[in-house]
C-alpha cells in the first residue's frame, strides 16, 4: 500500500494540474497587458466613419443609432450601445465596434478577431459557467494545497522553519504593500 506523503501529496496535485496552471498563469499575463495587446480582440480592419451629432446628446437611442449606421457597411448588424460620457461604442453582431466621439460625431469601425489559442485561454479568466466557477474554486484550494505541502517539504537548514519562512513573509510582503499603499 502507498504511503502518503508530504511530497507525494504535493507532486500528485502538481502533476494534475499542471496545465490549468500554465494556462492560468499564462492568461493572466496577458489580461495584465490587455490595454496593449488583447488577443480576445484584436481589429483586423478598421474604417473611418461618422454620424449625424443630434441636437442634445440624449436623442442618442437605439432607434436614432440603427438609422444613422445604415450607410456604413450592408454586413453589419446592429446589437447594442453603450454612451459614456462624449464617448459612444455601438456593438454589431460577429465582433464589429464603433467607437465614435459624440460630440463630433467621427469614429472608428473596427472588424475584430479572435487570435487562435490565446483568445480562447482567455475564457478560462472571464467566463461565468458555473461548472468552470466550481472547477477553478476547487483549483484555488488545489493550488494552497501545493503551496503549504511544498513549503513543508524541505527541512534542515533551508527548511520552512529556518529559512523559508523568512522569504514567505518576504512574499506576501510585496502583494500588502501594494494592495494597502499603491492601489
Amino acid at each position: 500500500m502507498k504511503k502518503f506523503t508530504n511530497r507525494s501529496i504535493h507532486r500528485d496535485f502538481a502533476y494534475f494540474y499542471v496545465g490549468l496552471l500554465i494556462a492560468f498563469s499564462f492568461s493572466g499575463i496577458i489580461l495584465n497587458h490587455r490595454q496593449d495587446w488583447y488577443p480576445m480582440d484584436y481589429t483586423y480592419e478598421s474604417l473611418e466613419v461618422s454620424i449625424p451629432v443630434p441636437e442634445t446628446i440624449s436623442n442618442l437611442d437605439e432607434e436614432y443609432l440603427k438609422k444613422a449606421v445604415l450607410d456604413w457597411d450592408k454586413q453589419v448588424e446592429f446589437d447594442s450601445y453603450r454612451l459614456r460620457g462624449n464617448d459612444l461604442r455601438i456593438y454589431f453582431k460577429n465582433n464589429v465596434v464603433a467607437d465614435i466621439d459624440a460630440s463630433n460625431g467621427k469614429g472608428i469601425l473596427e472588424y475584430k478577431k479572435r487570435t487562435p489559442f490565446l483568445g480562447h485561454t482567455m475564457y478560462l479568466h472571464k467566463t461565468t459557467n458555473k461548472f468552470w466557477i466550481w472547477y477553478s474554486d476547487i483549483f484555488g484550494a488545489a493550488m494552497i494545497l501545493i503551496a503549504v505541502t511544498g513549503i513543508l517539504i524541505p527541512s534542515g537548514k533551508n527548511g520552512f522553519k529556518k529559512r523559508g519562512w523568512k522569504l514567505a513573509l518576504a512574499g506576501l510582503i510585496f502583494p500588502l504593500v501594494f494592495l494597502f499603499l499603491l492601489s
